[in-house]
């Protein structure tokens, strides 16, 4: 049974999206396996501030951020019950055993430093899986901020080295910088040659069809 990585943005979880997403993938878990990564939406920039007035550290901003993204994935493991590993996983071969179990595996951040975007890439990476389902509130990479600029592209498909170049424009290595994709994420696709699929978290029918490696409306990383 083949296994699919998903980075699932914070934002999306911070209602009662986590009971529709995993209605969405329980259908499909006669075929699939999941590792799931989660993010910390508002809730991780929220406490990565208040560590950061406390503590003048970044660091401390990293870790209470991974605290929130740890949350989520909680949340998450209890909307998919029993098809789910019960405890939040904290590094890769946590995930790659727990898969050998249940047919869903939920981590939030493994260490400071880098964003939930990097941390699925390296499971990906222990697992063997050469694509990536990367699903937030955009739907897409644009060629600049869509939120800031109307005449912003979206791209159908890009390269590795496109991706990166975007990404290094935006990222400044704090907790909750809200570019889609980061840079180690964006460098650790490349060595390992993992495709990555960004598409709506809005669009249920459209994460349907990602996950199963049918057309969508996004972008693909190639």
């Amino acid at each position: 049974m083949k296994t699919t990585v998903i980075s699932l943005g914070g934002s999306l979880l911070e209602g009662g999206y986590a009971k529709s997403f995993a209605a969405l993938l329980k259908p499909i878990l006669s075929k699939t396996k999941f590792a799931i990564v989660t993010g910390g939406g508002q809730k991780a920039g929220a406490y990565a501030e208040t560590a950061r007035q406390k503590t003048e550290s970044e660091f401390w901003a990293d870790e209470a951020a991974i605290k929130a993204t740890r949350e989520n994935a909680g949340a998450l493991i209890t909307a998919f019950g029993t098809n789910a590993w019960p405890n939040v996983l904290t590094y890769p071969t946590q995930v790659v055993a727990a898969l050998k179990q249940k047919k869903v595996a939920v981590s939030g951040g493994f260490l400071p430093g880098i964003t939930t975007d990097a941390c699925a890439v390296l499971l990906a990476e222990a697992l063997g899986a050469k694509r990536i389902v990367n699903v937030s509130k955009v739907d897409g990479i644009y060629d600049k901020d869509p939120k800031k600029f109307k005449e912003a592209k979206r791209f159908d498909i890009i390269s590795h080295a496109e991706l990166l170049r975007l990404a290094s424009q935006y990222d400044d290595r704090k907790a909750r910088t809200n570019f889609l994709f980061d840079v180690v994420a964006a460098k650790l696709c490349a060595r390992s040659n993992i495709q990555v699929d960004f598409v709506s978290g809005l669009d249920l029918s459209g994460v349907a069809n990602a996950v199963q490696g049918k057309p969508f409306s996004g972008t693909k990383v190639r």
